[in-house]
C-alpha cells in the first residue's frame, strides 16, 4: 500500500516522462533546437530520478542482497566463537531461538 504522496509522484512522473518524449520528438522536428532538446531531456532524466528515489524510499522491506551479507557475517561470527572453544550445537540453538524471537509480530 503506498501513500498519497507517493502517488502523486508516480502520476506526475509519468506525466512528465509522456510530455517529455514528446516534447523532445517535437522540438527536434520543429527547428532541431539542441538546447531545447536537452533541457527537455535532463527534465525527463530527473523526473525518473525522482521517481525512482520515491520508490525506493518508501519502500518497507530490505533488499535480499542486505540480508545475505548480515548472514554472512553472523556465520563468520559464530564460526569464530565455534573455533574459540563454545559448543557449536548450543550456540545454533541460541541464534535459532534469537531468529524466531526476532520474526514475531
Amino acid at each position: 500500500m503506498t501513500s498519497p504522496a507517493v502517488r502523486v509522484i508516480r502520476i506526475s512522473c509519468a506525466v512528465i516522462f509522456v510530455l517529455g518524449i514528446a516534447g523532445m520528438i517535437i522540438s527536434s522536428i520543429a527547428g532541431n533546437n539542441v538546447g531545447l532538446v536537452t533541457t527537455i531531456g535532463v527534465t525527463t532524466a530527473i523526473a525518473a530520478l525522482v521517481l525512482l528515489i520515491a520508490s525506493v524510499s518508501s519502500s518497507p522491506g530490505r533488499l535480499d542482497v542486505f540480508d545475505e551479507a548480515d548472514a554472512q557475517i553472523l556465520e563468520r561470527q559464530i564460526v569464530d566463537l565455534v573455533k574459540s572453544g563454545t559448543d557449536e550445537t548450543a550456540l545454533r540453538s541460541i541464534v535459532r531461538d534469537a531468529t524466531k524471537l526476532g520474526r514475531q509480530p
